[in-house]
């Protein structure tokens, strides 16, 4: 026969405590459970802490046990990070450089464990700020305030290699280093503007110089290639004309000139003759049969040899 009991206000129930019992042994396994594992993100390193030391050991991605309540993991991103600041120098010849900066960053998956020992996990701000500022003011310093514009490129290699030497020990690797633009005084750009406007001013008179040189010389050269050619078409000519003479020149003889006379002669004897008058031409019978001898013996001439004979 079942046995019936009879609930009475303040008295516990055995079953009751029993199965409270039992829930906080199942909830106390499973906070002891949940103690005892840890996931490391990809990505990341666990930082093993016992009892608050820092194990020699890291955990590496995925699903790990750990002794509960004893043990605790910190997780230690090993991805890129970028850590941006404004920075302050003053360059070689005294110029006030303001400038915004960026750094590309990494920890080293091997010594994240000692990188959290040593620094903890505000890395950023007590080791790479400082870091960060002094390489600045360093290599700024090497150069005057023009050139930091011009060779921006150099001056982030050298603050990348003054970086990496100091924070290669901690295991922070610089993976890219930007100086994201460079500012200077109002003063000092008004001066900047000032002398680029006096350069560009100074390439277009030389320009024009050049130009100016340039049309000159064109203008002389055309000048000497005229003048080139008028004097030797000047010597062309005259060396026709002389060779044109030459030839006249020989061709001329006592014959030629005697048949000009006669073309030319209207055929009328001179009108005074006396004795032993010659004749306008004299014919030579012997001449009959050559080409003529045509020779005229002027009048005045003729009268002065009879005088001398008388």
């Amino acid at each position: 026969m079942a046995k019936i009991e009879i609930f009475e206000p303040g008295r516990k129930s055995k079953n009751g405590f029993g199965g409270v019992k039992w829930i906080i042994a199942g909830a106390a396994a499973l906070i002891v459970a949940a103690c005892s594992v840890t996931i490391v993100p990809a990505g990341h390193t666990g930082v093993v802490l016992t009892l608050g030391k820092v194990s020699e050991t890291s955990l590496s991605e995925g699903f790990h046990l750990k002794i509960p309540f004893i043990q605790e993991v910190q997780k230690m991103s090993n991805k890129i990070q970028v850590y941006e600041t404004p920075a302050s120098a003053v360059s070689s010849d005294m110029q006030t450089v303001s400038s915004t900066i960026a750094v590309n960053f990494r920890v080293s998956s091997d010594k994240s464990a000692e990188l959290y020992k040593n620094v903890g996990m505000d890395y950023q701000t007590v080791l790479i700020a400082p870091v960060v500022q002094e390489c600045m003011k360093s290599s700024t310093a090497n150069y005057k305030a023009e050139k930091l514009i011009t060779e921006r490129a150099k001056v982030g290699d050298e603050v990348k290699s003054l970086l990496d030497e100091t924070l290669n020990t901690y295991g922070i690797y610089i993976e890219k280093f930007n100086i994201v633009n460079f500012d200077f005084s109002q003063e000092f750009n008004n001066a900047i503007e000032a002398k680029q406007v006096a350069e560009q001013n100074l390439i277009k008179t030389r320009t024009e110089q050049q130009q100016a040189l340039v049309i000159a010389d064109t203008e002389a050269e055309k000048k000497v290639i005229t003048a080139k050619a008028n004097a030797e078409a000047i010597l062309a000519e005259a060396q026709a004309q002389a060779d044109s003479n030459k030839l006249i020149n020989d061709s001329i003889t006592s014959k030629v000139l005697m048949y000009e006379q006669l073309q030319k002669w209207d055929g009328k004897l001179p009108k005074v003759a006396g004795e032993d008058k010659g004749l306008l031409i004299n014919v030579d019978v012997d001449d009959i049969d050559s080409t003529p001898d045509f020779s005229y013996t002027p009048p005045a001439a003729t009268e002065a040899a009879d005088s001398e004979e008388e």
